[in-house]
């Protein structure tokens, strides 16, 4: 690379980058206007959080989405994030509470008591059965920002019956209702799914068709499954995807077994770097995401440019982090109060986007194909042999694109594991379904699962022309699906477009030059 070629200016895109961006709607992200600017910059995937907020602000939160996504016309995935077994602090009053260093603090499960500088309720009765003196608690309402003047750092000294004594080690004010509390490297004793997230889940959650569902706090492999088993009573939820958040020591133990069961992984690093010391977070990142990658499976990176909730710039480092992240092999960066409560979350998205696109172009292809490929070994799948050798195909013509037709997008996934350097049209075909009641269209739910997927870009065919057909039909699916990529400005005059498809029972891997 020549340095002078570092200050041309980026080429704008249909797609503003290959990686994807997860945006938390709040507050401050909520209006069909600034949902639908978050869309044009490149968010593909709406995340709600169930930690804070009631259903019915959700609820329209997300028809205004639907209407971005209509004005838009930019497809976009929805993701549900449980509240999970988080502790928090109660403050009735909202009146901000301010923390001296070295005073103490009691923190106490009686919610009807007033939280003050010296008693802080807190909504778990069995508090002083996990912790002993010594132990360290974190408290703050945007606990791990690391902003030393919001977020608070104890030290247990004693236990008084149910009450937990601290000494408070640095001066904070703690603003807002709700404050995360965080015992650094100790279990707590409450289910991954909690009552209110099935509540939310089989309520709002069904009426909603979710893409995604964020695990918060999985611990082990059978939180997984344990939530794959309530889903799956939940009729259309059965297809919704299990994102595994990977938030403390007990989740990064289990990890192996965890993305076994988990369609992906989420690293919330946040909480993670309370319960790692800081130099370890960046070797579990680099080690899990490298694990994720060789598995086919996203991975999502988290607190990522913390900074832009208050300012239109990141810092170096941050932009410097974001980069590395996709370097790593990440698929998907997740904004949370960067967007939820941020001042500019439009700019935000935008910026995270740049950045990937500028990483992108840098990524060493060879090197990870190749890896890839040694790590499946030999003798290789059917559908992993036709996905690489689509990759190495396009690789070896520079195409512009990859074509994949499919019905459940796993072919596509498998494509996308291979990492190649272009966009992969994933044109979904829709299935006809019956439970003998009704017929139903399958393929929505597939094409939205691929927006969190690097690389892939998908588009939903009619379902009049199947993709294993081989009638002539399919070839008017392939037109519309090249079509697609012009308006995007992906495929040009004289590009070449490498296909992948299903003619009767073989799967084909085929080249076509355009013309004029």
């Amino acid at each position: 690379m020549r340095m002078a070629s570092i200050l041309e200016p980026s080429k704008a895109s249909f797609f503003p980058a290959m990686t994807k961006i997860v945006g938390t709607l709040g507050p401050n992200s909520r209006s069909v206007e600034i949902i639908s600017g978050c869309l044009k910059a490149g968010m593909s995937v709406a995340r709600f959080d169930f930690s804070w907020g009631d259903p019915e602000f959700h609820q329209e939160t997300l028809e205004n989405l639907k209407a971005a996504v209509k004005c838009t016309k930019k497809f976009c995935a929805v993701m549900l994030d449980t509240g999970g077994p988080e502790l928090q602090v109660v403050n009735k009053t909202e009146h901000p509470i301010t923390l001296e260093a070295d005073t103490k603090v009691v923190l106490t499960p009686d919610q009807d008591k007033e939280a003050s500088s010296n008693l802080l309720p807190i909504n778990f009765h069995g508090l002083y059965k996990a912790v002993k003196k010594g132990d360290t608690i974190f408290i703050g309402q945007y606990l791990f920002t690391g902003n030393e003047t919001t977020s608070v750092w104890l030290e247990v000294q004693e236990l008084n019956g149910e009450d937990v004594v601290c000494l408070i080690k640095n001066s904070a004010t703690l603003c807002g209702t709700l404050y995360t509390l965080h015992v650094s490297q100790i279990r707590i004793e409450m289910p991954t799914l909690t009552d209110k997230d099935m509540e939310v889940i089989s309520t709002w959650g069904v009426r909603n068709n979710i893409d995604f569902l964020s695990l918060s706090y999985t611990r082990q492999a059978e939180d997984v499954r344990q939530a794959r088993a309530f889903l799956s009573k939940l009729g259309e939820l059965n297809q919704t995807q299990i994102f595994a958040k990977i938030e403390n020591i007990e989740g990064l133990t289990n990890f192996e077994e965890i993305l076994q069961e988990a369609d992906g992984i989420i690293f919330a690093r946040g909480t993670l770097g309370v319960d790692l010391p800081p130099e370890k977070v960046f070797l579990f990142q680099k080690a899990a995401v490298y694990k994720c990658n060789m598995m086919g499976k996203p991975a999502v990176v988290t607190r990522v440019v913390d900074s832009m909730t208050d300012n239109l710039r990141p810092t170096r480092a941050e932009a410097t982090d974001v980069a590395n992240a996709v370097l790593d092999g990440t698929d998907a960066i997740l904004l949370g109060a960067e967007t939820l409560r941020g001042l500019y979350p439009v700019e935000t998205v935008t910026t995270v986007g740049k950045i990937c696109a500028e990483a992108e172009k840098v990524f060493n292809q060879d090197v990870y194909f190749k890896k890839t490929v040694k790590h499946v070994g030999e003798p290789m799948t059917h559908l992993e042999s036709i996905a690489s050798s689509a990759v190495r195909a396009a690789i070896k013509v520079k195409a512009s694109a990859i074509i994949c037709f499919t019905s459940s997008g796993r072919a596509a996934r498998l494509i996308a594991k291979y990492r190649p350097s272009m966009p992969v049209i994933s044109v979904v075909i829709p299935r006809l379904k019956t439970n003998q009641l009704r017929w139903t269209f399958s393929g929505a739910f597939e094409a939205r699962q691929s927006l969190i997927v690097r690389g892939l870009f998908p588009m939903l065919a009619d379902p009049r022309h199947p993709a294993e057909s081989v009638s002539g039909t399919n070839e008017s699916v392939l037109k519309v699906a090249l079509d697609h990529g012009k308006v995007s400005g992906v495929i040009k005059p004289h590009d070449r477009v490498v296909i992948c498809q299903k003619l009767g029972d073989a799967s084909v891997v085929k080249i076509i030059e355009l013309e004029d």
